[in-house]
C-alpha cells in the first residue's frame, strides 16, 4: 500500500502579511514532502498570488466585522456560520493532516472547522500584538508559532519562529560585505508597501529640498502605482535626482543596495529589515488595529536596529535633520543590530512544526 502524503491546508488572506508567510511556509513544505491546499477569499489577495505559486486554493465567502457599517454586522454571524459549514464539507472532502492558520478573517473559519474536525491546527501570528482570529484560533491550536516577541506570553505551546521571508532575501551577503567599499552619499531607500504611504510620497522630498545639495543621500522611493507622477513631479520640482518606481519587484536587490531604509513597519517589513540586515526610520501606521506596528517597530528599535517616529512627528524638518546626522558607519551598527535579531530559517521552522503534528 502506498503511504499518504501528508496534505497541510494553509488557511489565511486577506493582505500580504497573512498570504506571503504562508506562501514562504508552502514551498518549505512542499520541500519536506508534503502536499498543500490553501483556503482562502476571492477578494484577498491569496486569490491572485495563491494560484501563481501553483497551489491549489479553496474559497469561503465570508468577511471581517472590525470597521464594518452595522448592516455588515449583522450579517456576519450568518456568513460565519456559513463559511464555517463550508470549510467542514472542504475538511471532509481533502482530510489534510494539518490546518496551519496565517491570520486574517478567513482563517477564523477554516480554523474552527479544523478543530471540529479534530485536525491538528497551528496558529502563525506575524505580529508583536496578536491579531483577533489568531487570538481566537489560539484557543484551539495544537501550537502556536510567532514571527515577532510579545504575544501569548506564557503559554507553553508557543515557540518564536519568525516571519519567513523571501528566499532572496535570506540569502543576501552581510551588511559587512555590502557596504565595505561604499563611499559617497548615503543610499536612502523609501518604501511605502504595495500601495504607496502618502506621508512617506510628502515628507521624503519636503525634507531632502530643505538639505544642501552635498547632503543629500541618493534616493530610490517606491510610491505606490496611485502616487507615482505626483511623488516624482515633487522631487523634480526641488531640483531632486530621484528614481521613482511605482512598485519595486526585487526588494532583495533594493535593500542590498540601501544604507538606510524609511517605511512603515508591518510585521513583514521589519522581518525582511532583520534578514536583510538594514538600518531604517519606521513611521509606524497610525490607526492600524491594536497599534500593532507601534509593537512591531519597537522589536528593532530596541535593539538599536531602528529609529521609530509617530507620524504626527514625522515632519520634513525633523527627518532632514536626523538624515544630516548618519553616517555610514553608524548605519552599518545599525544594521548589524537588526541582523542579529533576524531568523532566516523561519520558513523551514513553521514547515517543520506543521509536520510534526500532522495526524
Amino acid at each position: 500500500m502506498v503511504e499518504r502524503k501528508a496534505l497541510v491546508l494553509i488557511t489565511g488572506g486577506g493582505t500580504g502579511g497573512h498570504v506571503f508567510p504562508g506562501l514562504a511556509a508552502a514551498e518549505a513544505l512542499r520541500g519536506l514532502g508534503a502536499r498543500v491546499h490553501w483556503l482562502g477569499t476571492r477578494a484577498g489577495m491569496e486569490s491572485r498570488l495563491v494560484p501563481a505559486a501553483g497551489i491549489p486554493i479553496s474559497y469561503l465567502r465570508v468577511s471581517g466585522v472590525r470597521g464594518k457599517n452595522r448592516w455588515q454586522q449583522l450579517l456576519a454571524p450568518l456568513l460565519l456560520f456559513m463559511a464555517i459549514i463550508q470549510a467542514s464539507l472542504l475538511m471532509r472532502k481533502l482530510r489534510p493532516s494539518c490546518v496551519l492558520g496565517t491570520g486574517g478573517f478567513v482563517a477564523g473559519p477554516g480554523g474552527v472547522a479544523a478543530w471540529l474536525s479534530r485536525t491538528p491546527v497551528v496558529v502563525h501570528e506575524q505580529n508583536a500584538v496578536a491579531g483577533t482570529t489568531n487570538r481566537l484560533l489560539a484557543r484551539f491550536a495544537r501550537r502556536i508559532l510567532l514571527g515577532l516577541p510579545g504575544p501569548f506570553a506564557g503559554d507553553q505551546r508557543v515557540t518564536l519562529v519568525g516571519n519567513p521571508v523571501r528566499a532572496a532575501i535570506a540569502q543576501m551577503a552581510t551588511p559587512e560585505q555590502r557596504m565595505a567599499e561604499r563611499d559617497g552619499a548615503l543610499r536612502l531607500l523609501v518604501v511605502g508597501g504595495s500601495q504607496g504611504a502618502r506621508i512617506l510620497n510628502e515628507v521624503l522630498p519636503a525634507a531632502l529640498a530643505l538639505m544642501a545639495a552635498s547632503e543629500r543621500p541618493r534616493v530610490r522611493h517606491q510610491s505606490g502605482a496611485t502616487e507615482h507622477d505626483t511623488c516624482a513631479a515633487r522631487y523634480r520640482r526641488h531640483g531632486i535626482d530621484a528614481r521613482v518606481d511605482a512598485f519595486i519587484d526585487d526588494m532583495s536587490d533594493a535593500y542590498r543596495w540601501a544604507d538606510l531604509v524609511v517605511c512603515r513597519a508591518g510585521a513583514l517589513t521589519v522581518s525582511e529589515l532583520a534578514v536583510a540586515g538594514v538600518a531604517s526610520i519606521l513611521v509606524p501606521l497610525p490607526g492600524a488595529i491594536d497599534d500593532h506596528q507601534s509593537a512591531n517597530a519597537r522589536w528593532l528599535a530596541d535593539a538599536g536596529a531602528a529609529q521609530c517616529v509617530r507620524q504626527s512627528e514625522f515632519t520634513p524638518q525633523w527627518l532632514a535633520g536626523q538624515l544630516a546626522c548618519f553616517s555610514r558607519v553608524q548605519l552599518l551598527r545599525m544594521a548589524q543590530a537588526a541582523q542579529a535579531q533576524a531568523r532566516p530559517a523561519a520558513a523551514l521552522d513553521v514547515a517543520r512544526v506543521c509536520m510534526e503534528v500532522a495526524r
